[in-house]
């Protein structure tokens, strides 16, 4: 295998496959979305993709290589930003060339936004400024408290967004009138208990693929003399390829609001599960475990929230909103690259 991964042929291979597995995670994820309806859809796809994810790190935790202990941290700082700026920015965006205006429920979004910058804020910037450990590291008992207390404000989360405030994370009424998959005849028991079988598969499938790239990725960052954190960004966006396609494929739909719900559910869902899970296996294990980000990344972060504020606040985007928030997703990178 390790011969076969240095071949340009096989990774040309396992890249089409992948994009085929996207594609068919995607699909089956919009049949089972139809099927359960706003917001319980797009949970479905955040979720998995997330549990899955969480696999992912923690098997690479586990391995104990050089730089385990930054997997976490880069692999939910480069979700967190990638979600905020990149997949937002190009759902709007796209939405916006083609609809010029799309409007969605900011009461759901607004909120969600709230937590994710509670959440972001406990996990990758109280390390820094915590006094009990020097450097950008929670003691055990910190790192038990935040990921209970991160887990407590995703499950709050979840239940705003199922039970209590359900409705707002639903269309608006004047975009239901334009959607034709509000409309059409949702699937059969069968058909939607087949879709999440095939599901189920296609994720893994993606990770699974994700995790054999991931030499030749960090061959291909050692070889431009990039810092390791790129690593961590290239899988991020693997492992979000089939959320950030359906997220954007709903927008140029003008459904704008399962983009959001789905973009902001699988920020949320990353920091919300990864860490009380990654930070369990970190104490039981004895593992170490670094989630403190640099002041540059801080930086970024807080930009990223702040623009994300004002794109939110009164319940419509535009074209321009976009490209704002795609230009700060490639600043990111840049800086990423040239810190």
């Amino acid at each position: 295998m390790t011969a076969l991964l240095s071949q340009t042929w096989f990774i040309a291979l396992m890249s089409v496959t992948l994009i085929g597995a996207v594609l068919s995670a995607v699909h089956h994820a919009e049949v089972i979305a139809h099927k359960t309806g706003e917001p319980y859809g797009t949970l479905v796809l955040s979720i998995s993709v997330t549990i899955i994810e969480v696999s992912l790190i923690i098997s690479m935790m586990l391995t104990g290589h050089e730089g385990s202990e930054f997997i976490a941290r880069d692999a939910v700082f480069a979700t967190v930003m990638i979600v905020i700026n990149g997949v937002i920015g190009l759902c709007i965006f796209v939405g916006g060339l083609t609809h010029h205006e799309m409007t969605f429920r900011n009461e759901g979004t607004n909120s969600a936004l709230a937590v994710l910058t509670a959440l972001a804020t406990f996990i990758l910037v109280m390390p820094i400024v915590t006094i009990s450990t020097p450097g950008p590291d929670f003691t055990k008992s910190q790192l038990a408290f935040a990921g209970i207390a991160s887990f407590a404000l995703y499950i709050a989360f979840l239940f705003f967004q199922t039970v209590s405030h359900r409705d707002y994370y639903l269309p608006k009424t004047e975009d239901k009138k334009t959607d034709i998959n509000f409309h059409a005849h949702k699937p059969s028991n069968a058909k939607t208990a087949f879709s999440a079988v095939l599901l189920l598969l296609s994720l893994i499938t993606v990770v699974g693929l994700a995790e054999l790239l991931s030499p030749a990725i960090e061959r291909g960052v050692a070889a431009a003399g990039a810092p390791k954190t790129i690593v961590g960004i290239a899988i991020a966006l693997l492992v979000l390829m089939p959320e950030g396609f359906a997220a954007v494929r709903a927008a140029k739909a003008n459904r704008l609001q399962s983009s959001l719900n789905l973009a902001l559910g699988s920020a949320l869902a990353s920091i919300g599960l990864t860490i009380p899970t990654v930070a369990a296996i970190a104490i039981f294990f004895n593992l170490p475990l670094s989630l403190g980000i640099s002041d540059l990344n801080m930086t970024l972060m807080y930009l990223s929230f702040f623009i994300g504020a004002l794109t939110l606040a009164i319940g419509r985007t535009t074209l321009l909103q976009g490209i704002v928030h795609i230009i700060i997703f490639l600043e990111y990178l840049f800086l990423s690259l040239v810190p």
